[in-house]
Order: structure tokens, then sequence, then C-alpha cells
């Protein structure tokens, strides 16, 4: 600073401290209130990962998590089962929904949510009319439509037929669940579906018969152990025990 008669002026190089210092001022008190909104979830962000064959079941949560934090971006991504769980360990997602069991020592922490029976969907014909159950056994001689070999519940379906000494006829393969009805409707093949998937299809078009195993579709969120969790992420796990376990 310089002195000129009683005043106090700032020289060339205080005047840029100055002025840098006003910005820095300012970029802190922004900080602060992005902070604060992050905090109280006013804004934040959300990368959540969803096999394909669950977004169905996710519509709802979603819509509850949207209506309670609606300044929250989620940034939703579909993989099978396994590949989703490699983005969660990579750190590509924050959290995702999967199907169960997941690797021992894959590093991430589970909370298992709900499990449903699964179901053989076949077309509706004579053949199938009235059966009230069907052993994996019983398939051996039937081509089968199935997940890709990306999806946690195409490999425990796979040892499942291997505990029954049965060679499936696989016929195709998808990452979708209504081609794969598709493919059933159009007698490709048959088709083993969660009991849910298959209750949204058209009872008059397919019949649904359970598949007689202790095999179940279990589905639970999972995250990486021992790694900070955002509050977003925080948000979206207590509305998923609420929505699911309360």
């Amino acid at each position: 600073m310089i002195r000129d008669g009683r005043k106090l002026l700032l020289t060339d190089t205080g005047r840029v401290v100055f002025e840098r210092g006003q910005a820095i001022l300012g970029e802190f008190s922004q900080l602060e209130s992005e902070l604060s909104d992050i905090n109280h979830l006013h804004k934040g962000v959300l990368r959540l990962g969803i096999p394909p064959m669950v977004g169905m079941l996710m519509a709802e949560p979603i819509s509850r998590f949207r209506q309670r934090y609606p300044g929250v971006e989620l940034k939703i991504a579909e993989f099978g089962g396994l590949t989703v769980q490699q983005a969660v360990s990579n750190g590509e997602l924050d959290m995702a929904m999967t199907a169960l069991p997941v690797e021992e020592d894959s590093s991430l922490t589970i909370l298992p949510l709900f499990n449903h029976p699964l179901c053989v969907l076949t077309p509706r014909t004579a053949e199938w009319e009235g059966k009230t159950s069907l052993s994996p056994a019983e398939l051996a001689s039937h081509p089968l439509v199935i997940y890709n070999e990306e999806f946690a519940l195409s490999q425990q379906l796979m040892r499942l037929f291997a505990e029954h000494d049965v060679k499936p006829r696989i016929a195709v393969r998808s990452g979708q669940w209504d081609f794969l009805a598709a493919m059933v409707q159009a007698g490709i093949g048959v088709a083993i579906l969660p009991e849910p998937i298959c209750q949204r299809l058209d009872r008059q078009n397919f019949c649904w018969i359970p598949l007689q195993s202790e095999l179940r579709w279990e589905l639970g969120m999972i995250w990486r152990e021992g790694v900070y969790m955002s509050r977003s992420a925080e948000a979206w796990l207590a509305c998923s025990k609420a929505f699911w376990l309360e």
C-alpha cells in the first residue's frame, strides 16, 4: 500500500492480491453453499447399477427417492449381474442391485433385499397346460432360451443343470427378458425366469410353471467395503431398506 496524503492506496501488486483474494473468498462461499446442498441432499449424483431384468421392479423405489430428493441426479447403468459387480468393485458405480450370492472374495458389502421363485415359461399349448411343476430333468429334451453368460442367474442355472446331470439344449441367449419371452411365444424354446417377470406376461399366450428347485432369484444391494459412501448413496440405501425390508 502507498500513502497519498491521508489516503491509503493499493499498489499494483496489492490490487492484484486484493482482487484475487475477493475471488477466493467468493469461491469459498460458493463451496460452503454447495457442500451444504450436498449434505442436505439438495443436490448430488448417485451412480446406480441395475440388471436389465430388475428394471421393472425399480420404478416404485426410484420414484419415491426422486420425490424425497429431487435435486439428486440418478445415473443408472444397466449391466448383467457379473458385469455390474465388477463396475462397483472398480469404483465406476456407487452401488448396484444384483443377483446373489456374489463372489466371496469380491470385497463387496451385501444387503439382501428380496427373493422370488423361478418358473419355466412356456407357450400356452396342450403340452404344458395343467402341469403344476417341472424338474430340471424334464427340461432336458426341450430347447432352452436363457440369459447371457454374464448374468449371475444364467450361471446358477447352469450349475443346477450340472447337479442333475442335465445338458441343456440352449437355443438362444439374450440379456433382455422380453426378447426371451418373445422367443418362447414364437415356439423356439422354453425359458426359466423369475416369477415376477412371468407375472407381467399375458396368460392367454403363456404358461409359467414352478421349477422344482430350491434355487431362488435373490437380489440385494452391493457397494465397496471400507470405501467412503456419499450422502446420496446413504440416502438411496435408506430408501431401499424402507421399501423392501420394513
